[in-house]
């Protein structure tokens, strides 16, 4: 009974083709993490384009991008001072939803100051940090790390990456991506097209997580030691990196846990939640619980699109933005 666009991603992408010829797909960094040959590592996806998202809530996300590829008013780069700056996976990217239903258009509406994200779909923690070194102004006054648990689960792949681990084994290295930005698009679409060869309904792009990469990669019990959180190390310094930025730029952090897995994974394990948070509390991180915003609920499905395993819908993440808003005034 309710509207939704039954079109795939190829579809809405031919038919917005037909109007722009500049329009993209979402392309993830995840999709270059295998790929050993490469100078450049993209963090973000196309610029100033016309992207296409994957449909959760009965329409397509569609946004322009900015600058840099991510899902920011463009404008928003050229702010004197930043409220906030999001660094995250797919929440932090918006997904699922079009502005201004997003935590950072969300956190622009509440805090009436300039907000940016670089968070991009199936970042895990390595990629984030990566971000935070590359495109972070240093005119920040919060820096907000948005992190479901499934974040965890790909960093044994980020740390095999030779570009990526530059990142922990050299506190001055760069890949000016913000000059690159051209070699990045070119890449990008280099991406979409092959992939568009190879997979017939582009469902590719529309699924390009590492949650599916890591489906056919690993078996079930490898991706369970993964995601047990038993051998933290590398995690732990990553999040100390980043505290460590935030103070060498007089910014304040705040490390955002987003609940998800435990509402659709019949083997979640509460043991992760808690270790999370020890991690946190150990490195004396400001630590935001939106488990409270969902015990606050009746019924926590309805902050998913239709009750079912995706991301937030609309009143989801205007509600985490109004907790993230509210604690950090």
């Amino acid at each position: 009974g309710n509207d939704f666009d039954t079109r795939t991603t190829k579809q809405i992408y031919n038919d917005l083709k037909k109007t722009d010829k500049e329009v993209s797909v979402k392309v993830a960094p995840t999709a270059y993490l295998k790929l050993g040959d490469l100078e450049i590592y993209p963090l973000s996806g196309v610029s100033n384009s016309k992207t296409v998202y994957q449909n959760e809530n009965g329409y397509y996300m569609i946004y322009r991008s900015d600058r840099y590829g991510f899902n920011n008013p463009d404008e928003e780069w050229d702010s004197e001072e930043i409220e906030y700056l999001l660094i995250g996976d797919s929440f932090a990217h918006g997904a699922a939803v079009n502005r201004p239903d997003d935590i950072a258009s969300q956190l622009r509406i509440l805090s009436s100051k300039n907000v940016l994200t670089i968070g991009y779909s199936a970042n895990g923690p390595l990629t984030e940090y990566a971000a935070l070194r590359e495109y972070a102004p240093k005119n920040i006054k919060n820096i907000i790390w948005l992190f479901t648990e499934n974040d965890i689960r790909g960093l044994g792949y980020e740390l095999e990456n030779k570009i990526l681990i530059k990142y922990l084994k050299n506190l001055k290295f760069t890949q000016t991506l913000k000059s690159r930005q051209e070699e990045i698009d070119r890449l990008a679409r280099k991406m979409m097209s092959i992939s568009s060869n190879k997979v017939q309904k582009f469902e590719f792009f529309r699924f390009l997580k590492i949650y599916e990469i890591r489906k056919l990669l690993l078996k079930q019990d490898q991706i369970s030691e993964i995601y047990s959180l038993k051998n933290p190390t590398e995690l732990i310094k990553i999040l100390r990196l980043t505290k460590e930025y935030t103070e060498n730029i007089d910014a304040k952090f705040y490390f955002v846990y987003l609940p998800y897995e435990k509402f659709f994974d019949k083997n979640y394990n509460l043991s992760n939640y808690e270790g999370i948070k020890k991690i946190i509390k150990n490195l004396n991180i400001n630590f935001i619980d939106i488990n409270n915003v969902f015990d606050r609920e009746d019924n926590p499905l309805d902050l998913f699109p239709f009750k079912m395993a995706g991301h937030y819908n609309p009143d989801g993440y205007r509600k985490v933005a109004k907790e993230i808003f509210d604690l950090t005034i």
